[in-house]
């Protein structure tokens, strides 16, 4: 392999030695420290060339899997890799650590043993990468089937297919990308399994998986695009979304989160709120100490407002023109859903402050109800 190969392979793969490097640097440094033990520089060698070996290894097999014709043996593939995998990677521990052993890389006064510690202690790490691993081959297949969602997009813009059939189809498959091949019943019960054993150790890391895995159930359920939701339901969806942002920033960001008026039983279009949310921490500056991002929605008298403020990126690839694409696909679902009865306007005001404003009258199911 030469320079320009590696370097190529560096810059593909650079934010996977990133973490691997942030993960194996808190394995070892800090929890060693902790507990004042650490082990031979070759055990650790053993142990993180075994564990990363399964990790890449469960993601290929687990992604050829479900890339492959569907059949009636595909949800049986899924188990019978896992126990490949598991059963594999003791094999390969235990082979790994007797070379080492005779290479002198770890000092050991006796031979190592296939037995039960060795086999339990590798089982759980077994179960622990492969739930990583799991995860990891689901969120880029949810990325994948993000850029086909906009590559969708970019082609409805210029051939002008019919509107309301290129609208069902755009959001229908913007709704798709969300939901993943994997039995969702083993995928939440992975992430349980990770939540419980990291709660103990990284209470953060536990807060930021049961956020995610919040917001993966929401998606995985949402309606047809031609259906509304509660906005109630949305509005906790942003609660997540913004939590998970406030942990891996360490809590620097100045959002605001404004709810006025009684939501109950009120419907919206789904994903619209998410959008603008999400345009704010892609595109907008929420670290500014004295002008927070304000999301408010208010709700009186049949009269939905909702509004984002967010000072404007001074970054130049994130110019306020990269909104226009989200932007807007919002204004057309709203025009399906509400014809001429809305207000939506975006703008940057003096302040250098990016707003956007819905405005629409929308009826409360609830309040229809005659209870005696």
């Amino acid at each position: 392999m030469n320079i320009s190969t590696f370097n190529n392979f560096f810059k593909q793969y650079r934010l996977h030695f990133f973490i691997w490097g942030i993960y194996i640097i808190y394995e070892v440094f800090i929890l060693g420290l902790s507990s004042s033990k650490f082990r031979p520089v070759g055990v650790y060698i053993l142990i993180y060339t075994t564990n990363i070996v399964l990790f890449y290894s469960h993601a290929f097999l687990l992604n050829k899997i479900l890339e492959g014709k569907p059949s009636r043996f595909k949800a049986i593939k899924i188990p019978l890799l896992i126990i490949f995998i598991i059963g594999g990677y003791i094999l390969f521990s235990f082979g790994l650590g007797v070379i080492f052993i005779k290479l002198g890389f770890i000092k050991s006064t006796r031979p190592m043993n296939l037995d039960h510690d060795f086999i339990m202690a590798c089982l759980f790490r077994a179960i622990y990468y492969t739930g990583f691993s799991t995860g990891y081959v689901y969120l880029v297949t949810s990325f994948k089937e993000r850029k086909k969602v906009e590559q969708l997009e970019r082609q409805s813009l210029v051939t002008q297919i019919e509107k309301q059939t290129l609208e069902n189809d755009l959001v229908q498959s913007q709704n798709n990308f969300l939901r993943s091949q994997i039995n969702p019943h083993f995928l939440f019960n992975t992430l349980n399994f990770i939540y419980n054993d990291a709660r103990k150790k990284a209470p953060m890391a536990a807060d930021a998986i049961m956020n995610l895995s919040e917001m993966m159930r929401y998606a995985l359920k949402r309606p047809e695009a031609s259906e509304l939701v509660p906005l109630s339901e949305e509005i906790e969806q942003i609660e997540h979304l913004i939590n998970l942002h406030k942990l891996r920033t360490a809590n620097l960001l100045n959002v605001e989160l404004e709810i006025n008026g009684d939501l109950f039983g009120l419907r919206f279009p789904p994903l619209i709120m998410l959008t603008l949310v999400e345009n704010i921490f892609k595109h907008g500056n929420i670290a500014h100490s004295t002008q927070p991002a304000i999301i408010s929605v208010d709700y009186h008298g049949n009269h939905l407002s909702i509004k984002t403020i967010n000072m404007v990126n001074d970054v130049k690839s994130k110019k306020i023109e990269s909104h226009h694409v989200g932007i807007e696909n919002i204004e057309k679902r709203l025009n399906n859903f509400y014809k001429d009865n809305f207000e939506f306007k975006y703008y940057t005001d003096q302040q250098n402050r990016y707003i956007t404003e819905i405005n629409v009258t929308v009826v409360n199911l609830m309040a229809n109800l005659n209870i005696n």
